[in-house]
């Protein structure tokens, strides 16, 4: 259960002007083909918009990766309201690419206490850029990962699992030759 002594995350505004534009290059890289640059701290993100039904892109840094069952978490840094994130939810079924490859996946939202533990591994793993985070939403953290915990209760996380069907051996299994 997350401490009510944590305080509620300040939702910073999404970038404008020349931000956004700064923000967005990673897309513009990951379309031209330069997506290894990330060595798979990022992600181009495929979804499907809600009220527009066109695809709409975003890039977002990998929490945690899992290569068998193959799937990737992120979160949500501007909160359930950030588009992308509402997007999943209308349509959890998006496409992840990753490096050069792509991949189907199907969106899921991970319950509160589930996303404290994964914000205490992160900030194991990469404890500047948790305390960034941390500071950049308002959440006090004192670096002990009973604080990274609570922090992390306040932020939505999704994880983005490879669909079993993107993942079968081709040619229905079979071995050449047979």
């Amino acid at each position: 259960m997350v401490n009510q002594s944590t305080p509620r995350p300040r939702r910073p505004a999404p970038p404008s002007g020349w931000r956004r534009s700064a923000a967005r290059l990673p897309v513009t890289l990951f379309r031209i083909g330069l997506g290894p640059l990330f060595g798979g701290r990022l992600l181009l993100l495929i979804h499907t918009g809600r009220l527009s039904g066109a695809a709409r892109t975003v890039v977002l840094e990998v929490v945690e990766h899992t290569a068998s069952p193959c799937s990737w978490t992120v979160a949500s840094g501007y909160g359930p309201a950030a588009q992308w994130y509402r997007n999943l939810e209308h349509t959890p079924q998006a496409t992840v690419q990753s490096g050069r490859r792509f991949h189907a996946v199907n969106a899921r939202f991970l319950p509160v206490e589930e996303g404290g533990a994964i914000m205490a591994r992160y900030a194991e793993r990469r404890p500047r850029t948790a305390a960034r985070l941390s500071a950049y939403l308002g959440l006090g953290t004192d670096g002990t990962p009973e604080r990274y915990h609570e922090a992390g209760g306040h932020i939505p996380f999704v994880r983005l699992e490879c669909d079993p069907a993107c993942h079968r051996p081709r040619g229905g299994g079979q071995s050449a030759g047979r």
